[in-house]
């Protein structure tokens, strides 16, 4: 593969969600495992490390599949969250995995680690699923005697694992080694892909789910997260919580087991949210319309499927993602026709000093930021920012329509130290029309400006 295909291939894994990066990197480690496209498989697995390390160089990542830590972690992939994102039920900070495997080597299971470590060191594939799984189990037991009740005050004991988050996910570590048969069980029963989360996979999903060990209150959230990971648009897992309860009142749905599910639901929006906001704020624009349409399904799904009262947790909770999202979002409009003025103002000819340019950097950033409006009016109702959204869309259409006219005939006009200036802008303001009217607006208004330039060029060799 060439190196531009790579970096292709890199700036694609780089966009993804962190869940999506994890589940990616453990569906080619099994690949790997199988001996099955191991060229592809290598290749992937090294950008996405690649990525990792990046976004975490303080954390300790291992890079091959044969390290113990790694080995012995695998089945907590699909759960794990990377640095700096909120963390929910059924998920685990990938940072605790490197204390409590300190733990484990020091205090929790010294000499089967060490034993694990030197086996694993000789094995082959075959052999290594063998041994993490034993391993697993003593992980899940250990962790259980220092977690489980009994045995009095284990408060210095369990300070010496780490801080109280690594605490607080060891609970779920243990939780999810001790029922890795399960889990295993139920990621081969679910469909590969749920694109249209309706009632027939509803219920091949709430048949896979149907064992009373991922039916816990510790362990369901992970069931659920793992089938969320198989979503195209993860909200719909509400849908799984309203069959449970029979019901699309909030009440009714919250007093089953099952309405995690919308807490989950609303965690991950809020997650995206801010996903959104910390774009904008970068001016990466890249992934917006994608994000925006996401945040409007789960907005108006949530809304409309869910009978949600507005005093309630949830509804509260939905309310003020959708000021978050709306804040973010009017502030970014808001400034987006103070740019096209500054670019396209027509100073007096005297003003414009020679040599004077127009920064083309600027003005792609403009496009992107304009066509950043023309996203957000498809989303606008919802989203909550319906008025400054038509109404900065409208300013802006009056505006370039007009500049782009003044231009043309500034163009004929304009003198020989001008005229370059002139052109730069006259070039913003195609770019400005593209996103604003189309393709054949745009060729119009710069045949005018061909057409400007040449009859001013014919007038002066005339005379």
């Amino acid at each position: 593969m060439s190196q531009t295909s790579i970096e292709r291939l890199r700036d694609y894994l780089a966009q993804l969600p962190p869940q999506a990066q994890a589940l990616l990197m453990r569906e080619f480690e099994r690949a790997l495992e199988r001996g099955q496209d191991t060229a592809v498989a290598t290749l992937v697995l090294d950008q996405l490390r690649r990525i990792v390390r990046a976004a975490e160089p303080d954390e300790e990542t291992p890079t091959r599949s044969s390290d113990p830590a790694r080995v012995l972690f695998q089945p907590l992939e699909p759960f794990l969250v990377d640095a700096g994102i909120p963390i929910r039920v059924g998920q685990i900070r990938r940072s605790s995995l490197h204390p409590i495997w300190q733990w484990l080597g020091r205090d929790g299971a010294a000499e089967q680690v060490r034993e694990f470590e030197t086996a694993l060191a000789r094995a082959d594939d075959s052999q290594a699923e063998a041994l993490a799984r034993k391993m697993q189990g003593v992980a899940a037991d250990a962790i259980y005697q220092l977690t489980g009740p009994g045995g009095g005050d284990k408060s210095r004991a369990l300070a010496r694992v780490g801080p109280p988050n690594v605490i607080e996910d060891l609970y779920s570590i243990g939780a999810v080694l001790q029922l890795r048969e399960a889990v295993d069980t139920l990621s081969g029963r679910l469909p590969r892909f749920l694109r249209a989360f309706g009632d027939s996979q509803i219920a091949s999903v709430t048949a896979s789910l149907n064992v009373p060990a991922l039916q816990t209150p510790q362990m369901l959230p992970f069931a659920l997260t793992m089938v969320i990971a198989r979503m195209t648009a993860p909200w719909q897992i509400i849908r799984l919580a309203i069959k449970m309860a029979a019901s699309d009142d909030e009440i009714r749905v919250a007093a089953t087991p099952f309405g995690v599910a919308v807490t989950i639901a609303l965690h991950d929006l809020s997650c995206l949210a801010a996903s959104l906001r910390f774009d904008i704020k970068r001016g990466r624009f890249d992934n917006v319309g994608e994000n925006l349409k996401a945040l409007h399904d789960g907005v108006r799904g949530l809304r409309t499927e869910l009978d949600l009262r507005n005093d309630s947790a949830w509804g509260k909770q939905l309310t003020s993602i959708r000021a978050d999202i709306s804040n973010a979002l009017q502030s970014e409009i808001d400034s987006v026709p103070g740019r096209v003025r500054r670019i396209l103002r027509q100073r007096a000819e005297k003003d414009i000093p020679p040599g004077a340019r127009i920064d083309m950097t600027e003005v792609e950033e403009t496009v992107a930021l304009i066509d950043f409006v023309a996203t957000c009016r498809n989303y606008a109702s919802e989203l909550a920012i319906n008025e400054v959204t038509l109404r900065t869309y409208s300013d802006l259409q009056q505006y370039v329509e007009r500049s782009t006219e003044s231009l043309v005939q500034s163009l004929r006009a304009a003198d020989l130290k001008a005229r370059g200036y002139r052109q730069q802008q006259m070039q913003a303001a195609i770019r400005f029309c593209e996103v604003l009217f189309g393709d054949d607006y745009a060729s119009l208004m710069t045949r005018a400006a061909e057409n400007a330039l040449t009859g001013e060029r014919k007038s002066s060799r005339a005379g």
